[in-house]
């Protein structure tokens, strides 16, 4: 059995939240003391008052009673809303907070990579915070040292190195905390949303040196809005929601169920409360729905079924003629199609104010995964748009129906095709 790296037991984190207390020095201090007797008797007359209330109000757990366990060597992905308390539990794991609760167990020297430039002093030069950020690793110079040119090659800034990082873009600053973090050799690796930061190619060479390290047999948790990265480097992932575990498991149910609640319809939209909106307003969606073979609301489909998309459009007086399209996204927001009417040769007849239209996407050929569908419409002569209802639905392809048999991973690729097979005869 694998050695335990991190152990969480009702952990939990609570922050005082509106305008910071009164600075009080020492004559408020002596004047406290001499006023509390009475203070307490005022108490024992009136036990009502405010002294004896709890100041609840003003304060919020950012983590509450979450537990879990971490071997050494497992990848995990940390996944969850905004104010969820991923990077709350990254800091207390880090040690640059204390919880308010409960307790949390490392085993090793960890690295960590919160946000750009943590750990860095802005006065240092690239070379002396590479040293620098060793240092509070506890390692030697020596082993620093020899580690020195694959940090400097990986984080590709040579030129740089002995200028002071506070003259550094964000995205050099991040390469080299990266670099050290990664290449410094710690026993648990937590890295939080930095990625952003970087351009698509830095990202990529990220994420290939965290597989290389996990590979090494060293643990590392991955925090990050990115599903798609999060699906490739983790097998298993832990889902916070209102500051509490909500989930933890294989990163595929973990990463759908963080995709359902995020308040998605169930192939029924109102979108007169949609969210993701923009445009001019001349014309919208009031209403989407996703229907089956059977013509019946529904979210979930096999590989090879028609999806059938229903949606109401309201127009004001006066609006010109409109064009319309229907874009498909993974859940990670890669684009997949956009369907337009004029593709198909069809040309909306307007004769009232409301109308109804329905789009047939036949013989859907997607990998199982969660997908997004939006509705966009437009003038057809101009550029402007009316609306566009971005991810207004929400819809799931769960297997592969009569189509295959086989399993279908999710990294086996985004299109399931039938091409014909033939065995030729040789020459």
């Amino acid at each position: 059995m694998s050695a335990v790296a991190i152990r969480c037991e009702g952990l939990g984190k609570r922050y005082r939240i509106g305008p910071r207390e009164r600075y009080y020095a020492l004559r408020d201090t002596l004047a406290g003391a001499m006023y509390a007797p009475f203070r307490g008797l005022s108490r024992l007359v009136n036990p009502r008052s405010a002294g004896n209330h709890p100041q609840s109000n003003n304060t919020i757990w950012a983590l509450k009673d979450v537990s879990f366990e971490i071997k050494q060597g497992e990848v995990v992905g940390i996944i969850g809303r905004n104010g969820a308390g991923k990077s709350t539990l990254l800091k207390i794991l880090s040690r640059i907070t204390e919880p308010t609760e409960g307790a949390a167990e490392i085993h090793g020297r960890v690295g960590s990579l919160l946000e750009v430039g943590t750990g860095f002093h802005p006065e240092l030069t690239g070379r002396e915070n590479i040293y620098l950020n060793g240092a509070i690793l506890g390692m030697r110079k020596a082993e620093i040292g020899r580690k020195f040119d694959e940090i400097v090659a990986f984080a590709e800034v040579e030129k740089f190195m002995d200028t002071p990082v506070k003259h550094y873009s964000s995205g050099m600053y991040m390469r080299l905390a990266f670099a050290v973090a990664a290449h410094l050799e710690p026993e648990i690796l937590l890295v939080d949303e930095v990625l952003a930061v970087g351009d698509v190619a830095f990202q990529k060479k990220c994420l290939g040196k965290m597989e290389n390290v996990a590979k090494e047999g060293r643990t590392v948790l991955f925090v990050s809005h990115n599903m798609a990265a999060v699906s490739q480097l983790c097998p298993t992932a832990i889902l916070l929601e209102n500051a509490k575990l909500k989930a933890s498991g294989k990163v595929d149910v973990v990463v759908s169920q963080y995709l359902m609640t995020g308040g998605q319809n169930k192939g029924d939209a109102d979108l007169t409360s949609c969210s993701l909106r923009r445009g001019t307003g001349e014309a919208v969606f009031e209403w989407a729905q996703s229907r089956n073979k059977d013509d019946q609301i529904s979210q979930d489909f096999s590989i090879g079924d028609n999806i059938k998309v229903m949606f109401g459009l309201k127009f004001s007086e006066g609006c010109p003629s409109v064009k319309l399209a229907v874009e498909i996204r993974t859940a990670d927001g890669v684009p997949l199609c956009n369907m337009t009417d004029v593709d198909s040769e069809f040309k909306l007849e307007r004769t009232k104010e409301r109308e109804v239209l329905s789009v047939c996407i036949q013989d859907v050929r997607l990998y199982p995964g969660s997908y997004y569908l939006s509705l966009w419409l437009g003038s057809t002569t101009s550029t402007e748009i009316f609306d566009y209802a971005q991810d207004c639905l929400m819809f799931n392809i769960i297997d592969g129906g009569k189509l295959t048999m086989r399993q279908l991973p999710r990294s086996a690729g985004l299109l399931f095709l039938t091409p014909e097979w033939k065995q030729e005869t040789p020459c």
